[in-house]
């Protein structure tokens, strides 16, 4: 297991992100039209505004009022804080509160996929960064089959490389979107 992951300018979100895999989830489902940086430092500012970053505190508080609190964890407060208290529940009800278990439960890659696609917010494009995150970061055998030809967040070691990452996904947006038009 890293120490911390570069996804922020927090060294403490990027080692809560590492050591929490809650707290890596809930980074994955902000993950959405704000920038990795605002997506990953959201789970340290739940911890910080909550006391507590557990399935049972996210699942049992009103979020909405805590993503509005400024500055605002998400640019969709109300939409954002819906789908965590719903990553939350999942995680209580079918891993009792082991997020960690989304993966360690998985005993291949289709189960991990399976598990992955189950959790609210989550989508192939999530499934494939994820699955890179825990494949190349985490050492999880069964997401290897995850991991897309691409560069992908998992390719990402150090604050240059989040930078190299975001300036080609940037590049690569541009020339599918000139594609599709």
């Amino acid at each position: 297991m890293p120490e911390r992951l570069h996804f922020t300018a927090s060294d403490e979100a990027n080692a809560l992100i590492a050591s929490d895999p809650l707290a890596l989830l809930v980074g994955f489902v902000l993950d959405q039209q704000v920038t990795v940086q605002k997506a990953f430092a959201g789970p340290l500012a739940l911890k910080e505004r909550l006391g507590s970053l557990d399935a049972g505190t996210l699942a049992g508080a009103d979020l909405e009022p805590v993503f509005r609190t400024r500055p605002a964890i998400h640019r969709f407060p109300s939409a954002m804080a819906q789908r965590v208290h719903d990553l939350a529940t999942h995680v209580l009800d079918r891993y009792d509160g082991d997020a960690a278990r989304v993966w360690t439960d998985a005993a291949n890659a289709d189960e991990l996929k399976a598990n992955l696609l189950a959790l609210p917010g989550f989508g192939e494009m999530k499934i494939k960064a994820l699955g890179a995150v825990l494949a190349k970061r985490f050492g999880v055998e069964a997401a290897n089959e995850l991991v897309p030809w691409h560069p992908t967040l998992g390719d990402v070691d150090s604050t240059e490389a989040l930078a190299d990452y975001q300036a080609a996904k940037r590049v690569h947006k541009k020339e599918w979107a000139k594609g599709a038009a």
